[in-house]
Order: structure tokens, then C-alpha cells, then sequence
């Protein structure tokens, strides 16, 4: 399967320590299936840089990840959600997995986490009102072993912040 990552530079050769931040699910290596995701991201990340060029990198993630824990949140919004408002308020039982599946907090959908989180919804409520928001991907690589072993560097492509 072909994924994405937003950047501004080509990452050949990704590292999960580079993230600096808690992220949806910790941190660590992010991809998505979607190559207009990543572009976006690419762009906004440029946009911050001050850069007119974002990149976006192109990988082959292998069928057979099977060596690896893997926490799969696609059709489980449920426990997703519990689990992004926990690694965004800088929790850790993310580290227990390799990789972490599931849908993306956008802007849109990271409203309603934090409406979630800060008690103003509950979690009837906010799963409701996340479903009328259109969602993608992301796959984060949490340990390098999983990184190393299951994503193989294509190509990367420019796109132009316009």
C-alpha cells in the first residue's frame, strides 16, 4: 500500500524521535493513505516555515506488519476518541504499541475532542457530532523497529504553497 507524509523536506530515511509534540496518537512518525492529506500538510507546514515549497514523501508500508503491536482505531471511534484526548494531554499508553491506526483530529474534528475533553460534551454527544465531519487517515509509527521494517522510501513530490 502507498502513504504520505506532509513535510517541508524529503524524509528518506524517517525517525520516530523527531516528533516534538503530543500528537492524536503520541508521538512519533505520521503517514496517511491520502495523498491530498499530506499535502495539505506539507503546505501548511511550509506556509509556517515561511516557505514556498512543502514535500511530500512517498512510501510503500508492507502487508505484513504481523511482528508488531498494532492498535487499529478505524472503526472504533469509541475508544479513539478517549485515546487521542489521553495522548494529547500527554499520556503514554500509546508507547505500549508499534503502530496506531485511525482517523485524524482536523480542525474540525479536534473541536469536538476538545469539547469532549474539557467535559462540555459527553461522549455520546461528541460522537454524534463528529460523524457529520468528513475524516481521514493517518498511521503513526511509534517504535523505529516497525518504522525500519515495514516503510520503504518511493519518491517525494513538491507542491508549490500558492
Amino acid at each position: 500500500m502507498i502513504v504520505y507524509h506532509g513535510s517541508i523536506e524529503e524524509v528518506v530515511k524517517p525517525e520516530v524521535d523527531r516528533s516534538y509534540r503530543n500528537l492524536d496518537f503520541g508521538q512519533g512518525f505520521y503517514v496517511t493513505t491520502v495523498k491530498g492529506q499530506a499535502e495539505r500538510w506539507a503546505k501548511r507546514k511550509a506556509d509556517l516555515s515561511k516557505l514556498s515549497v512543502g514535500v511530500i514523501s512517498v512510501y510503500e508500508l508492507s502487508d505484513d506488519c504481523s511482528a508488531f503491536k498494532v492498535r487499529d482505531f478505524t472503526d472504533d471511534m469509541d475508544s479513539w476518541i478517549d485515546f487521542v484526548c489521553a495522548c494529547r494531554d500527554g499520556e503514554t499508553e500509546y508507547k505500549k504499541y508499534d503502530i496506531i491506526k485511525g482517523k485524524v483530529a482536523n480542525d474540525k474534528v479536534y473541536r469536538v475532542v476538545d469539547m469532549y475533553r474539557r467535559g462540555i460534551w459527553d461522549k455520546e454527544r461528541a460522537l454524534l457530532e463528529m460523524k457529520v465531519y468528513d475524516t481521514y487517515d493517518q498511521i503513526a509509527f511509534i517504535s523505529q523497529d516497525a518504522l525500519d521494517n515495514c516503510l520503504v522510501f518511493k519518491n517525494s513530490i513538491k507542491v508549490s504553497n500558492d
